[in-house]
């Protein structure tokens, strides 16, 4: 961030006085309706050219000697040499340097108006830089009074308060940076999302953490950042197993499942849920990975007790199905949907959620989240966005991460190439 900072305040600021060093004639003397009384004797501005010369020429010393050499006798003068002195700091990436100056350029009068909300911004940044939090923060304060209140004040005054351990101080400020920057059109940087994440997450505040972790998934979508974004939402206090175990499917669904612990516990959750033959294929993708072992000792044990179950699992559902058909409620429909889906049977699965809702007492956010993955994963993304768009409660997280997901999809289909034949 220093160095983005730092950058901006060189593109932004720095050239103010060179140009005005060049362009002004010997001993000139003039009135400005905008401005202080411009006044620079022929030596001074000879002096102040070759200094202005070596810096752009990145010769430190030659600059360093012409600056030093500088004896400026008007307030203009003064301006141009604490100006001159900046930009060498800056050259030579000496921030405390950079602050003195700036405080020296404010004692005088020539400060162009239009430049001072600016400057008083890099005094803050400048402050903040060198550990002086208490006038990085008046600074800002009088950068805005003058007018200039960017998203860049914003996020430097969270980083601010976070750099003297006030956290609850520095969140509001990161909100509402993201918010402006959402409002303006613009990309927000992964940085800032996660800076922001972060602080949801200390304050336990596990709404905004998904929120913020969907809406950056939705721009930095890798298989990394999937992985990163569900295993930190997941350790949120309370997470029911069910819903868990839909956002690892999520995670395989992403080809984000990375290590042991991925499989291993996605193959307990499953198991948990009786859905014996997905532990059993989930433990096999685990190996196939490299990422498991047949002696990994709870893998194993698990794979001994569930690969007989799942013959079971999968032998009764036909009877279990016809069973659910003529059910008064949809708690076996829904009971059947859960099989056929942990099988990868999704049309199945789709069939008897539907049935399962209309025939009711059901979890209706469970039924309508589940219904909704199902329909992404036989291909149906718009018909899956709408049930996913239905789901609250508890469910409506796992809902909200799947959505992203169906969104990421319909992308991929919509630029997907058209094949075209060869000449015959």
């Amino acid at each position: 961030m220093i160095g983005l900072r730092q950058s901006m305040l060189k593109s932004g600021l720095l050239a103010i006085t060179a140009l005005t060093v060049v362009a002004v004639p010997a001993a000139a003397k003039k009135a400005s309706t905008s401005g202080p009384v411009i006044t620079m004797s022929e030596g001074f501005r000879a002096a102040a050219q070759a200094a202005d010369s070596a810096i752009k020429a990145g010769d430190t010393n030659t600059a360093q000697a012409q600056i030093s050499g500088l004896m400026p006798v008007s307030d203009y003068e003064a301006y141009v040499a604490a100006a001159l002195r900046f930009e060498l700091a800056v050259l030579k990436r000496n921030f405390q340097g950079q602050r003195v100056a700036l405080t020296d350029m404010f004692k005088t009068n020539s400060v162009p108006k239009k430049d001072a909300p600016r400057l008083r911004y890099t005094a803050g940044y400048l402050s903040y830089v060198v550990g002086n939090y208490d006038d990085a923060l008046a600074q800002l304060d009088y950068a805005k009074t003058l007018g200039y209140d960017g998203i860049d004040a914003t996020m430097l005054r969270a980083d601010i308060y976070l750099r003297k351990n006030k956290v609850k101080n520095a969140r509001p400020f990161v909100q509402e940076a993201l918010a402006r920057q959402r409002a303006s059109g613009q990309a927000i940087p992964a940085a800032w999302y996660d800076r922001a994440i972060s602080l949801a997450y200390a304050a336990g505040d596990w709404a905004e953490v998904g929120a913020l972790y969907r809406e950056r998934l939705a721009r930095y979508g890798s298989a990394g950042e999937w992985r990163s974004a569900l295993s930190n939402y997941m350790t949120a206090p309370g997470t029911d197993a069910q819903p868990q175990l839909d956002l690892y499917r999520l995670q395989a669904a992403n080809g984000a499942m990375a290590s042991e612990r991925d499989y291993q516990a996605y193959a307990q959750l499953a198991e948990k849920a009786g859905n014996y033959a997905e532990a059993k294929a989930i433990i096999e993708a685990g190996r196939s990975a490299g990422k498991l072992t047949p002696t990994q000792a709870v893998t194993a044990s698990l794979m001994k007790s569930v690969t007989p179950k799942a013959a079971k699992e999968i032998a009764a559902l036909p009877a279990a199905a016809k069973k659910a058909a003529a059910a008064k409620d949809g708690s076996a429909a829904m009971s059947v949907a859960d099989s056929y889906f942990s099988l990868s049977q999704f049309p199945q699965a789709v069939e008897m959620y539907r049935l399962a809702l209309s025939k009711g007492g059901v979890d209706q956010g469970k039924a309508n989240a589940r219904l909704g993955i199902a329909l992404a994963r036989s291909g149906d993304l718009a018909s899956a966005k709408t049930a996913l768009a239905q789901v609250t409660g508890n469910w409506a997280s796992v809902a909200g991460f799947w959505s992203v997901w169906v969104d990421q999809q319909s992308r991929k289909t919509a630029f997907q190439p058209v094949a075209v034949p060869p000449a015959s």
